[in-house]
């Protein structure tokens, strides 16, 4: 197992930009190699399903440190509802992540998953009733003609695996609002924590229905997504909780690149050109709804007049 520089840890500052930029790029390198170790575990003769489960086991024992460190205190929140909706869009988002990875290539699910934002403004209109206005809306449609770039219905083969990257994106777009309102209150620990422990016993139920013992082959896998998932989900969270989140989210496209090196070194794969320019266009419209909410916010804490989105 790596061990992080603490050095290196010292030096970087509990918040500010500089952390959140850190905090992002480290969360984005792990969840690189999060995709990597999943794929391995499935190319053992693991079932997707099993895999959500097993990643959520080893995770949780990656945590125990955490708990033995914090002790009761970890156990305990006010925001339990917000938990439990958040748990169970997590786990819809992450079964449909994983089948996906199972049945295309590892970057093109990447270039899907930035469609998460674009979803999180839709969710926003719809369940908190927030106003949007036209650039917003452009924003969105931008976003989605992006995803047209990558999946090229009627020029390329659509299948099961480009719709659930498609769902995955789309809860994934729910939880960033819930994780965003979870930090008001618990700090990223906790957050990370209870959220893997909730969904250990959850993710359980489907994985019995497909459940086959693991080999040897599979533990170093296995193994490897239990780390790089549970890094990579306390540096995100640090990251959002260090600075503000159109700062924080424009460094998330190195998942991209980290994704796509991994998979060509381990698997032999690569994402087409088109699917990089999809990429770009999605996370360009991301981007820019993501700092026009950051601005908006900063207009309604100095209690200045909206001019609307």
């Amino acid at each position: 197992m790596p061990v992080p520089d603490l050095k290196l840890l010292a030096r970087v500052p509990a918040s500010g930009p500089i952390a959140g930029i850190f905090w992002v790029t480290i969360s984005m390198a792990m969840f690189a190699g999060l995709a990597a170790f999943s794929r391995a575990a499935m190319n053992a003769g693991l079932h997707p399903f099993e895999v959500v489960f097993l990643r959520n086991l080893f995770a949780c024992l990656m945590l125990l440190p955490l708990l033995a460190w914090r002790g009761a205190s970890l156990l305990h929140s006010d925001q339990l509802p917000l938990y439990g909706v958040r748990v169970l869009v997590a786990l819809f988002s992450m079964q449909a992540w994983f089948y996906a990875l199972s049945l295309i290539p590892i970057g093109e699910v990447t270039a899907i998953s930035f469609l998460a934002p674009v979803f999180g403004t839709i969710g926003a209109i719809f369940l908190l009733g927030e106003r949007v206005r036209l650039r917003r809306w452009s924003a969105i449609i931008v976003g989605f003609l992006g995803a047209m770039i990558i999946l090229r219905p009627g020029m390329a083969p659509l299948g099961l695996g480009q719709f659930l990257a498609v769902l995955s994106a789309m809860s994934q777009g729910l939880t960033v609002i819930m994780v965003k309102q979870l930090t008001a209150h618990d700090d990223p620990d906790k957050i990370v924590f209870l959220t893997n422990m909730a969904l250990l016993p959850l993710s359980l139920v489907p994985a019995l229905f497909v459940w086959s013992w693991p080999t040897l082959d599979a533990l170093v896998p296995l193994l490897g997504m239990g780390i790089t998932a549970v890094l990579g989900h306390v540096a995100l969270v640090r990251g959002y909780a260090a600075t503000e989140a159109s700062l924080a989210m424009t460094f998330e496209f190195s998942r991209l690149p980290f994704t796509v090196a991994v998979a060509y070194l381990a698997f032999g794969e690569l994402i087409d050109t088109w699917t990089w320019i999809g990429a770009l266009v999605i996370f360009g419209s991301a981007g820019y709804i993501t700092r026009r909410e950051a601005k908006l916010a900063r207009e309604r804490r100095s209690a200045s007049p909206g001019t609307g989105a």
